[in-house]
Formats: structure tokens, sequence, C-alpha cells
């Protein structure tokens, strides 16, 4: 039986936990957050879990799963239920949704840039886009929703902090590095009009904005969110509705900003969350990967179609 959350106390369960915000800290639940929606456990292990895209032709969540090197990535069949539908992925971590349909995995240890055509059972064909041994561990990345805009990767050096950097892959194949000012770059995501880049800083624990150029480089960035809190987990994955609002996961659960970076409330999570996605039927479900968890939550927005014609076919 999946287990629930009510958002109204996880506050408190957790106040002892570090980086997750406590009911003291007074921050609204989101109002883009149903009416007496509850934090519900969809699935959890020992392991790590990040990486989550909901794919509208399979209808399935898709995350992506660690312990140590050992990574996956996992389809959610059901509560409790997983499929591995790719073993030995050599550190998938952040995934989305081409303008195409394909999955596309930044690949940690293999310092790939990958893309997967889903089918039900396992990838029906498997592409490389990017092969490049120089990389540090390439961690996120996202897809332009305007035809023509790319993909954008972030290629975080945790370790010095010195040879961070994000890219861009243009349709014609081109790699270009468009940042590199950002100690560790960490989540990233398009605007829905695919004008802005948001980026999360690991180290200065924010968010900033780059405005899109017409050949897909970025111009000067600004601070973006900085929420009022005094925890300081690091910012990781994010998501976006068709609203515009922000789903930005760190400093103590899940922040929810208008397009303008103004805050509209923290939904608290009860362990560090790594990545959010929209999902489900309705596309009202938000997907919430944890450190040992994956939980959804029912919203009262949808998030934002995926570009394209998505090829992906039902196997």
């Amino acid at each position: 039986m999946r287990s629930l959350f009510p958002l109204t106390i996880v506050g408190l369960l957790c106040g002892g936990i570090s980086g997750v915000a406590t009911a003291e800290e007074n921050h609204p639940l989101p109002p883009t957050v149903a009416r007496g929606a509850e934090l519900v456990e969809e699935y959890g292990d020992d392991r790590f879990f990040e990486g989550p895209t909901w794919d509208p032709q399979t209808q399935r969540l898709y995350f992506t799963a660690f312990r140590d090197k050992d990574t996956q990535i996992l389809r959610l069949d059901g509560p409790g239920k997983v499929h591995v539908w790719l073993d030995d992925t050599k550190g998938v971590n952040g995934t989305c949704l081409a303008r195409d349909g394909r999955l596309l995995g930044a690949q940690a240890y293999g310092n790939k840039l990958m893309s997967y055509q889903i089918a039900r059972e396992a990838p029906s064909d498997t592409k490389i886009l990017v092969d490049d041994p120089t990389l540090n561990q390439p961690n996120d990345v996202a897809a332009s929703p305007k035809k023509g805009g790319g993909i954008y990767y972030t290629d975080p050096d945790f370790k010095n902090r010195a040879t961070s950097a994000v890219y861009h892959l243009s349709t014609t194949g081109k790699v270009t590095q468009v940042l590199n000012d950002m100690q560790v770059p960490n989540g990233c995501l398009v605007s829905n009009d695919g004008k802005t880049l948001y980026v999360g800083d690991s180290y200065l624990k924010h968010w900033r904005a780059y405005p899109i150029q017409a050949d897909g480089s970025l111009g000067p960035g600004i601070l973006f969110f900085d929420p009022d809190t005094e925890r300081d987990d690091s910012p990781d994955g994010m998501t976006i509705d068709e609203r515009g609002n922000l789903y930005l996961s760190g400093r103590g659960g899940v922040w929810v900003c208008d397009k303008w970076g103004k805050s509209l409330g923290l939904i608290p999570v009860p362990e560090f969350c790594s990545n959010v996605t929209f999902g489900g039927e309705d596309g009202k479900t938000l997907y919430l990967t944890c450190a040992t968890k994956l939980y959804s939550l029912k919203m009262n927005t949808r998030g934002t179609k995926p570009a394209g014609k998505g090829k992906s076919k039902k196997h």
C-alpha cells in the first residue's frame, strides 16, 4: 500500500532533517497544488533516484536510479512496481523528451549525451549525440520547444569548480560552449517560449536565467530565484507548467515561482528531492524523485505538453 504524507505536517515530521524546510519557516503551499493533495509514495528502495520524464505515448514515467556506479533507467508500472527499462546506463542522470519524442539522457560516467527511442520493454534504438571524453560528467539536459532550438546540457565540475560549463547542441550537430561563468551548474530547463534558459547553481545555491539568442547562444544571466530560507541543500532538477510557473528542487523541498521569479510557495518533501516532472493521463500529476523514494502529488495545473509531433509509439 502506498504511503501518504499530508503536506500540512511534512515539515513538522522532518524538522530535524538537514535540507528539508520546517513548518516554522511559514512558506505557504503553492496554489498550483490540488486542494487536499498529499504526497504519495509510488516506489522506494535503497537507491538514489533522478531524471524523471513522462512519455505521453507509452503513458509511463521513466526515471533514473543510482547505487554507486550501478545505474539504470526504470519505468514505473504501478504503485511499488518498476520495470528495468535500461540497465548499465553508465550514469544517465537527467533526462527529457526531445522534439521527436525520443528520450534524451546526460551520461555522467560515459561523458556522452544519449538519445533513446522509447518502446515498451526497452529502447528500440540508441544514438550517441555527443561523445566527448574531456567532459567532467554531463548532468542534466533540456530540449528547446522551438523548432530548430537545439538541446542544452550541463557539465559540472563538482570536485574543483574550475571547468564547469553548459553546452548547446544545434539541430545540425554543432556543439558550442554557451556558459562557463557558473562554478557548478546543475539542473537546466528551457522556458515554454524557448527564449530563456534556467540553470541551477549548486555552489551559490540559487537559480539564474539567461536569454537565448537566435543562434542558441546565451546572453548575460541574471539572478532569477533565491528563496527566503536557511536551508542550503543544492539546487537540482526542475520542471515547468503550462502557465510558465517553475518547480525547482532544492533548498528544502520543491519551490514554485512564476515566470518572473516571484515565489508562489514551497512543497515540503520528507527527504532530499533531486528532480520533478509533470505527467499522468491528464498531465496534472507532479512526480518527485528523491534520495530513496519516488513520490507523486496531484496538481490543479498541467505540465507543458512536449513540443514536436512525438514520434514514440506504443509497443
